[in-house]
């Protein structure tokens, strides 16, 4: 199976000044888009065959990135509120 990388401006595409402003200023958000980023690198080797994993630990990997991904979505989203 092939990974295609997850990049948050790919996964809102039209929230780019959202996601600029967020990571600029929001040291929260800078860990959860640092996190999420570290994640989907990490998918990508197990995925690639570069880094071995077991199919239990490739789904953990994958689940936990998805869970931040929904809080990313939510700083998202209270950030186009406040606007």
């Amino acid at each position: 199976m092939t990974h295609i990388s997850q990049d948050l401006h790919n996964a809102f595409p039209d929230d780019e000044a959202v996601l600029r402003q967020l990571k600029a200023e929001d040291r929260h958000f800078q860990t959860l888009s640092a996190r999420f980023d570290e994640l989907d690198e990490e998918v990508l080797r197990i995925e690639a065959g570069t880094e071995p994993a077991s199919d239990i630990r490739l789904e953990e990997i994958k689940k936990h990135r998805l869970a931040l991904l929904d809080e990313i979505a939510a700083c998202v989203a209270a950030a186009k509120t406040a606007a």
